[in-house]
C-alpha cells in the first residue's frame, strides 16, 4: 500500500524542497521551539545553572535553550546535525551583547555540526570538562523508527558526551509524558498513520521503517540512560502546553518538528496539512487560538 502511494505522488523538485526546508526552519525558531521553554527553565533551575556551569547542548537546534543558559551566565557549547537550525543558533549566540545587556553571549559560545566528536566540543572540553549535558530532543522522536537503532545511536552519543563531562556532572534526557496527559499525541499519530497505514503506534519492528513519532514508554529514559552507562539521579514532569495564535500557525509549527516528514513522502504535503488541521479542530478555541496541554518528563543522570 505504501509503495503505491509513493508512486502516485511524484517527489517535489529540489528547489521547492529547499524553500520548504528554509521556511520550516524559521517556523521552528519562531513558532515551535518556545513550546519547550518551561522544560528548559525547570531543568536549569533544578541544576542551578549559572556562571559556574559549562554546558553542552546535544541537538541544540536553533539555540533557544543554549541562549537561556547563557543568559544565566553559563558557558555554552552546542552541536546539531541540522545545518539550517544551527545557522540560526549561530545568529542568536554569536551576536555581540549590546550595552543594555541584550543580544547573545558573544564569542564565548561554541557551535558546530555533528555530535560530541565535533571539533567545537573537543575545543570546549579541552579548556574545562562540561558540568551539564542536555539532550532535550524528546525521546519519542529518537526511537520513532521502532527498530531500536536510533536509541542505540543516542546511547553512544550520550556516552561520548559523558566522557567529556566532569565526574559527578549532570546529563539530562527528556521525553513526552503519559499520552493521556499530552493532547498533542492524537495529532502526532496522524503522521504515523499516513507514513505507514499498516503501522500501529507502539509497535516495534526488526526491519527498518520510516522515521515517525511513537508514544514514549514509562521507562524509556531510564533504559536509554542505562545503555549510555549513566546513573539516574532524579526526574521531574513539566507542563509544556502547545499554544498557537491560529490554525495556520499550529499546522506550520507542528510541521516544523520534522515528525510529519515521512508522512509527506508517503502521501503528499496537501493531504498531511488537511489531516493535521482536522485533528487540531477539537483544540481550537472560540477566539481562533489553538491550545493543547502537554506534559514532558526529564531525567537527570550523573556521570
Amino acid at each position: 500500500m505504501t509503495s503505491t502511494l509513493v508512486r502516485r505522488h511524484r517527489p517535489r523538485p529540489s528547489s521547492s524542497w529547499t524553500r520548504d526546508a528554509h521556511a520550516r526552519t524559521r517556523d521552528w525558531a519562531e513558532i515551535q521551539e518556545r513550546m519547550l521553554v518551561p522544560l528548559y527553565e525547570a531543568v536549569y533551575e533544578r541544576l542551578d545553572v549559572g556562571a559556574e556551569t559549562h554546558l553542552l547542548g546535544l541537538g541544540c537546534g536553533s539555540g533557544l535553550a543554549l541562549l537561556m543558559a547563557a543568559t544565566r551566565g553559563a558557558t555554552v557549547c552546542g552541536v546539531d546535525t541540522d545545518e539550517p537550525r544551527l545557522g540560526l543558533a549561530r545568529e542568536r549566540l554569536t551576536a555581540p551583547r549590546a550595552p543594555g545587556g541584550h543580544g547573545g553571549p558573544g564569542r564565548s559560545a561554541r557551535l558546530g555540526p555533528g555530535g560530541p566528536e565535533s571539533p567545537c566540543v573537543q575545543e570546549a572540553a579541552a579548556n574545562a570538562a562540561f558540568t551539564v549535558v542536555t539532550a532535550f530532543e524528546p525521546l519519542s522522536a529518537l526511537d520513532a523508527g521502532g527498530s531500536g537503532a536510533a536509541v542505540s545511536a543516542a546511547a553512544s552519543t550520550l556516552a561520548a558526551a559523558a566522557a567529556r563531562t566532569e565526574r559527578g556532572g549532570a546529563v539530562v534526557l527528556a521525553g513526552w509524558g503519559p499520552p493521556e496527559r499530552c493532547a498533542t499525541s492524537g495529532v502526532l499519530r496522524v503522521g504515523a498513520r499516513l507514513a505507514d497505514p499498516m503501522y500501529s503506534p507502539g509497535e516495534r519492528r526488526e526491519e527498518p521503517t520510516p522515521a515517525r513519532w511513537r508514544l514514549c514508554g514509562r521507562d524509556d529514559l531510564e533504559e536509554l540512560a542505562a545503555r549510555a552507562g549513566l546513573r539516574p539521579d532524579g526526574s521531574g514532569r513539566v507542563a509544556c502546553p502547545f499554544g498557537y495564535a491560529d490554525m495556520d500557525s499550529a499546522v506550520r509549527g507542528l510541521l516544523s518538528t520534522g515528525l510529519f516528514d515521512a508522512a509527506e513522502r508517503a502521501t503528499d504535503p496537501t493531504q498531511v496539512r488537511k489531516e493535521i488541521t482536522e485533528a487540531l479542530h477539537p483544540h481550537r478555541r472560540a477566539d481562533g487560538t489553538v491550545w493543547m496541554p502537554n506534559v514532558f518528563r526529564y531525567l537527570i543522570c550523573r556521570v
